[in-house]
């Protein structure tokens, strides 16, 4: 997870929840996030919550990850209880690089899960991975073992912008990747690229776009790239060394996006995704509508029944804690009515499907009709009562989203 945790109140010792909160559940989708916070080495521009495996020992250790998550999975139905005798819909291994870890480690936690809570028929079971961390026999086993979805951090298919993101793979080494995963028998493969490196030309970026169209994913993540304080992307743009991503940039190279991804029938349904229709990313779909999930792992966030909380960041006091049957949450917030309206509105208004209007204040619903004008918000969907974003009003989202909570 990115950036320092919040302050929040403190969590309880044994991680329980108001009965209000529990109350709720069961309501909404549930699904479990695995932060699997280990990397082969750090990439300059990533501020994630992630070691790499010279930086831990003892409990924090890679070898022993797998017993600390399945802990807290456990205590995750300590915690629900009865409330949460619901199958589980989603579930997705994040991080960090998760196929750092044996296959056998995954399929033991995701077996946690069906043993503690069931999964529902159909589950989406996704994990992140690498190009250069998986190979035939891994995505074979990690098919069988019950993951049915797999995202791979492509980036990009030039080499020098690779370089500037200090990823480890070829440009080759995503599209060997794809195919295995597809002779693995994964139901859905997604490719992630990163746009507005230093030093990528929109020729480039159009190389990489049509790269990963030719792969035949199922799914298409498109991320502006982002200096985050503190990371070494940050300090060398600090020293002049590269240049910090230009607005206009940034956009030109979204345009681009939508029209070679648009073209090759992929369809946007948030704002830096596209799939094929029926492929979706349904645990991100849940977190945008407000879903409830257990976030389990060092630094991981959760949110049932308007609660949300979230764990230590160290590796090993995450394990620490679980090993003497203690909560690894480290805080926790209420979310009032104010910071739900907030959260809908920055969340819903993100999806192709929008966000209705009959929750929004009198001001708020003037200032969609002056978005409207502006052609920031479509105006047939606003006359059918529904906010959504134009091609232009999602180039300028977060400013539409002031307009609409202030």
């Amino acid at each position: 997870m990115p950036g320092p945790l919040p302050e929040g109140e403190s969590a309880p010792p044994d991680g329980g929840l108001p009965a209000a909160a529990l109350d709720r559940l069961g309501r909404r989708g549930l699904g479990f996030y695995v932060h699997v916070p280990f990397c082969a080495s750090r990439c300059g521009y990533c501020d994630f919550n992630t070691y790499t495996a010279t930086e831990l020992g003892g409990g924090g250790a890679q070898a022993a990850y797998a017993d600390s998550a399945v802990r807290e999975v456990r205590l995750a139905r300590r915690v629900l209880g009865a409330a949460a005798d619901l199958p589980v819909q989603t579930v997705f291994f994040g991080g960090g690089t998760p196929t750092l870890l044996p296959a056998a480690d995954l399929v033991r936690m995701l077996r946690a899960v069906d043993e503690e809570f069931g999964l529902a028929p159909g589950a989406e079971v996704t994990a992140e991975a690498n190009p250069e961390s998986v190979d035939p026999a891994k995505l074979a086993a990690l098919r069988e073992g019950g993951l049915t979805r797999i995202s791979f951090g492509m980036q990009s298919a030039r080499s020098h912008v690779l370089r500037v993101l200090d990823r480890q793979h070829t440009p080759g080494g995503a599209a060997a990747a794809v195919r295995a995963a597809r002779e693995a028998g994964f139901e859905q493969v997604s490719v992630d690229l990163i746009y507005g490196t230093p030093g990528e030309s929109l020729a480039d970026w159009a190389a990489s776009v049509e790269a990963a169209v030719e792969l035949g994913p199922d799914h298409v993540s498109a991320y502006s790239l982002t200096v985050e304080d503190g990371t070494r992307l940050a300090a060398r743009v600090r020293r002049g060394e590269l240049p910090r991503p230009d607005d206009d940039d940034l956009a030109d190279k979204y345009l681009l996006a939508e029209e070679l991804l648009s073209r090759a029938r992929y369809q946007w349904y948030e704002v830096s995704n596209w799939a094929r229709p029926g492929a979706e990313c349904r645990h991100n779909l849940g977190y945008w509508r407000g879903d409830d999930w257990w976030g389990v792992g060092p630094g991981a966030h959760s949110h049932v029944g308007g609660i949300r909380w979230w764990n230590v960041k160290h590796p090993a006091a995450y394990a620490a804690r679980l090993a003497t049957g203690a909560s690894p949450a480290q805080g926790r917030e209420v979310l009032d009515p104010g910071a739900r309206r907030l959260e809908r509105v920055m969340l819903e208004l993100r999806l192709r499907g929008g966000l209705p209007l009959a929750g929004l204040t009198q001001a708020a619903r003037t200032s969609a009709r002056r978005a409207v004008a502006s052609g920031l918000l479509g105006r047939e969907a606003h006359d059918r009562g529904t906010a959504v974003l134009t091609l232009r009003g999602r180039l300028l989202a977060d400013a539409v989203v002031r307009d609409l909570v202030s």
